[in-house]
């Protein structure tokens, strides 16, 4: 296969002296400046006396709009045939992978896509989910990525809101997409129905075939960056516990640098094998779609998480590297040993989604998972923090390491700073590892904003910080640790009680498998903590067992007082819905 070109067409002395792996861009000089900004400096410079603000402005030659579509021309320059993406039987190169965004770009223009529109998709981990994260913004449009697990009501408010053009969806989720079209009362988007020879169902509502629509585009498409690094690259919608979802908004800016930012913090080597055991609808996947693109590595697809399964890839495919949330290293830990059989190398993974216990971090080292836990939200584009680890904890015992390794940590390389305030006077609390606050991220990898929603925009960038709603502390080293979410402190007879604490606790028990805890009313103590567990198949535990077990790591006073066993509500990430929970134990109604 030849090396990839981005344009169609260069005049016979262009192709004889442009390489391909720096093609010519087509851009006029007034798409990449002068700027507002640029002018402005002019005026300055009438009066400045600095030599360096004058006659060096940006052009074409010094300044490029960053975008991760950048990463995905390098590799399919650099790298044509080494293979991008696995699914099943199926393999496609870089340069493949590179063609195939640029006809899904090319098909979407000759349907009146352009900048500003928006194109929602409804996709598993499958390789079009992969393409729909370059061919959507090569044609300055923006991606939505729908969350698989919501129901109609949600994804129909989604596609209004976003006033989403087209909708590429997948047959496992054909019921719940026509029940949402149905439910849009202005005009329905273009529906194109992405088959997959992994998933038996063929339920089609669209008026075409995914690869029918590929193939209808053009390999050579002339795609361009975006006019400026700030234009909108995705739209992603916050699980909102009350009300309507709001809608994340991130650049292209942000996306490149949080992509680049993956690599350097977790250290990952060129060439990397990822399993996508992590949504890619999830915070687009935490950027790594874009990761993987400037890693020139290999994506291995995975449409659900299965501990059999995930195990028989990172055998066959000698994975290197995953993502996920606490309860996808659960299910790895607890699965039977033999599934591991002839796995004998070790596999990185980041950890996040929610504060992971040090009992999973552990168990996690045990089965030859190399963990690093990171931070982060849909407003910052998925991890931006990292607990960034030293060599001397190498040398501490398990428990001990697993501890200084489940701290949200320290901001990540591209991201400008994390602190922990107080949000009423914004002033950093001592680094003392006692004094809470409100964990906080400045820089470039926080969200524009929320789309059509100014009043939530403003209170989320109150004082010039981003406030995550998340409680902690700065500990001596300058590591962040979350104690607990700000609806989720439970005070009990005037004492506050970390319900993160108690449910670490709950975790050392060999028989719990996943737990939550929250507020309940109580007539004398005002709330005291409820905790919800899911237990391991096979395990046999009363409530007593486990009442006992945390009077012997906890004060009295934060012991559950209520203990149900049940399964937990989660979301499509791992989550604990502690909001249901709170629901149920009625915990609203203790703060009167």
């Amino acid at each position: 296969m030849a090396p990839a070109t981005r344009f169609r067409t260069f005049p016979r002395n262009f192709r004889q002296l442009h390489l391909p792996c720096s093609p010519v861009r087509p851009e006029p000089y007034a798409s990449v400046c002068p700027r507002p900004q640029d002018q402005d400096r002019r005026k300055e410079n009438q009066v400045s006396q600095s030599a360096y603000e004058q006659g060096l402005d940006r052009n074409p030659a010094n300044y490029v709009p960053l975008s991760p579509l950048s990463y995905l021309e390098r590799s399919a320059c650099v790298y044509p045939n080494r293979t991008s993406v696995i699914h099943g039987a199926r393999r496609y190169t870089w340069g493949q992978t590179y063609e195939r965004c640029r006809r899904l770009a090319s098909a979407l223009v000759q349907r009146g896509v352009g900048r500003g529109d928006t194109v929602a998709v409804m996709l598993p981990n499958v390789p079009a989910m992969v393409d729909a994260h370059f061919g959507i913004p090569m044609t300055g449009a923006v991606l939505n990525t729908l969350n698989t697990r919501l129901d109609a009501e949600a994804i129909a408010f989604m596609l209004t809101h976003g006033e989403a053009k087209v909708l590429i969806t997948d047959p496992e989720f054909a019921p719940t997409v026509r029940a949402a079209l149905d439910l849009l009362e202005g005009p329905k988007p273009l529906v194109i129905d992405a088959l997959d020879d992994e998933f038996p169902g063929k339920d089609r509502l669209g008026e075409i075939e995914y690869e029918d629509f590929l193939a209808s585009g053009d390999p050579d498409y002339a795609w361009e960056l975006p006019r400026d690094e700030w234009d909108a690259i995705a739209l992603n919608y916050t699980s909102g516990t009350t009300g309507n979802p709001k809608g994340v908004v991130y650049h292209h800016r942000g996306a490149y640098l949080n992509a680049a930012s993956n690599i350097i913090s977790w250290g990952m080597p060129q060439h990397a094998v990822y399993l996508w055991t992590l949504p890619m609808f999830h915070c687009n996947g935490w950027c790594f779609p874009w990761t993987m693109a400037a890693n020139a590595g290999v994506n291995v697809c995975l449409r659900k998480v299965d501990p059999a399964l995930i195990y028989e890839l990172i055998r066959s495919h000698h994975v290197t590297h995953m993502c996920g949330a606490p309860i996808v290293y659960g299910l790895l830990i607890n699965a039977p040993d033999g599934l591991r059989a002839g796995i004998e190398h070790s596999v990185a993974g980041l950890i996040a989604g929610a504060a992971p216990p040090a009992a999973i971090i552990e168990g996690a080292e045990k089965i030859g998972f190399d963990i690093t836990h990171v931070y982060g939200l849909t407003e910052t584009y998925g991890p931006a923090s990292v607990c960034a680890k030293h060599p001397e904890w190498n040398d501490l015992p398990i428990d001990r390491r697993a501890e200084r390794n489940g701290r949200q940590g320290v901001r990540h390389h591209m991201q400008e700073a994390l602190t922990v305030m107080d949000p009423q006077t914004m002033q950093a609390v001592p680094a003392d590892g006692e004094t809470m606050g409100e964990l906080m991220f400045r820089g470039n990898i926080v969200m524009k904003g929320y789309l059509k929603n100014e009043k939530a925009t403003r209170e989320a960038f109150s004082g010039g910080w981003f406030h995550t709603g998340d409680l902690g502390v700065m500990q001596p080293d300058g590591y962040v640790k979350i104690k607990d979410r700000s609806k989720d402190i439970i005070i009990s007879g005037g004492e506050n009680i970390s319900s993160l604490e108690v449910e670490e606790v709950l975790y050392r028990h060999p028989a719990v498998l996943t737990a939550a805890v929250v507020a309940r009313p109580d007539e004398k103590w005002g709330e005291v903590p409820a905790a919800y567990i899911e237990i391991k198949d096979g395990s046999n535990v009363t409530a007593e067992d486990i009442v006992e077990h945390c009077r012997a790591h906890l004060a009295r006073y934060k012991v559950p007082r209520h203990i149900e066993f049940c399964v937990l509500p989660k979301t499509s990430t791992g989550k604990i819905q502690k909001f249901a929970l709170r629901q149920q134990a009625k915990s609203a109604s203790a703060i009167g």
